[in-house]
């Protein structure tokens, strides 16, 4: 019997629920679809989204959470290197769509199927991310992508689907909105221009914290650990956690503008108040734990990582190297970080760490020291400079 097997990578809205009649009505595929929760579904939606896909006709339906195995494949490594694609984004659903192709992927062998389908259009990114991964893992298999091939209006899909008996109600929002672990994107016809930035109701957390609150983050080797001294087994679970104190303050909105795989600039809104104060915590502790080639390095090797994972080449094995290198940077980042809240912004106000640099035995900066004398300096400074004073006693250029 011929292998008619198809995973369809199924989030419930419209795209995906055309591509379940299309696939299985037009094309004749067993279609098997499969949603990953990263952090984004309670378990309300999570249901709502397993009972569309029944009610839709699938062979089977399977969620997957991914959660714990995000962070510890993905998240961690995006705190490690402090990761904020041109200095603002936290990579929150560049990120996410990498860990959720990866696990589509190994579910489709799991089952065998013959072909993975997704509901990409041909504009954005996810695309690219999608097909890369699921050709690596699965060669053999055939990827299916009907509103990209077909090219297909959302008008057209609604007519559809409404001439196959699915009346759901598929009307748009004024705003397309991705949850996950790592932050939640915001899009409307504010970022697909140049000028013009979200309204207050665009964001799905309101502000409704209005006095400042006192914060302290532990870290352990690099790794969220505590809150408050609440401690938490799953760095997960913290970020959650975290995300639900500091995300009211209304902290870590911006819109990021960068440049897509596909070689177009895009615009998109965001909130993410856990990763902006974790990677921000964590990159002050590294301050003062880390010594300045160690910072340097990890500078070059996080810019790096992050565009690359970004662009979808998660598999690429450098990555692996890459990894390994930013983890060994953390054995020492561990202590306490001091944070103030405020509605809108927060300050860091200084760490405690057994492994502090900046030790008071060894003198304070700018005023007093105890490991030198002014002649130790005096002739470090002539050497330190020697090379810059012959070239220019040999050179006479003017600056």
């Amino acid at each position: 019997m011929e292998n008619n097997k198809v995973v369809l990578a199924f989030s419930g809205g419209l795209d995906t629920s055309f591509c379940v009649k299309y696939l299985s009505e037009d094309k004749g595929l067993e279609v098997h679809s499969v949603v990953v929760n990263t952090g984004g579904f309670d378990e309300a939606e999570i249901k709502r989204i397993e009972d569309r896909a029944i009610s839709l006709g699938v062979k089977s339906h399977k969620t997957i959470d991914e959660t714990d195995n995000y962070y510890e494949k993905v998240v961690r490594f995006l705190i490690f290197g402090n990761i904020l694609k041109n200095g603002s984004y936290p990579l929150s659903v560049s990120a996410e769509r990498v860990s959720q192709a990866v696990a589509i992927a190994q579910y489709a062998k799991e089952v065998g199927a013959k072909a993975i389908a997704h509901g990409s259009t041909g504009a954005g990114n996810d695309q690219v991310r999608f097909d890369m991964i699921f050709q690596t893992f699965m060669p053999e298999a055939e990827i299916i992508t009907p509103i990209r091939d077909m090219q297909l209006s959302r008008e057209a899909e609604i007519e559809y689907l409404q001439s196959k008996g699915v009346d759901f109600d598929f009307a748009k929002s004024v705003y397309s909105i991705n949850k996950g672990l790592w932050g939640t994107s915001v899009g409307g016809k504010e970022t697909l221009k140049s000028n013009g930035n979200l309204p207050e109701s665009a964001f799905p957390t309101q502000v409704s914290k209005t006095e400042a609150e006192d914060l302290k983050l532990t870290f352990e080797k690099g790794e969220i650990k505590a809150i408050n001294d609440k401690v938490y087994d799953k760095p997960a679970e913290a970020i959650l956690a975290l995300e639900k104190i500091a995300g009211p303050f209304g902290i870590g909105r911006d819109i990021h503008v960068g440049d897509t795989i596909i070689g177009i600039k895009g615009r998109v809104g965001f909130e993410a108040a856990a990763s902006v104060l974790l990677i921000k915590s964590h990159q002050a502790l590294e301050k003062h734990v880390l010594s300045k080639w160690q910072i340097y390095w990890k500078d070059q090797v996080s810019a790096f990582y992050g565009n690359w994972l970004h662009e979808g080449q998660f598999l690429d094995p450098v990555m692996r190297d890459l990894e390994a290198m930013l983890k060994s940077t953390q054995r020492n980042v561990s202590g306490d970080v001091f944070l103030t809240l405020h509605p809108y912004r927060y300050q860091i106000n200084g760490i405690e760490s057994a492994h502090d640099l900046m030790s008071a035995k060894f003198g304070h900066y700018g005023e007093m020291n105890k490991s030198w004398t002014g002649d130790d300096v005096r002739g470090f400074a002539k050497i330190f400079g020697n090379q810059n004073a012959i070239y220019h006693q040999v050179n006479e250029e003017e600056i």
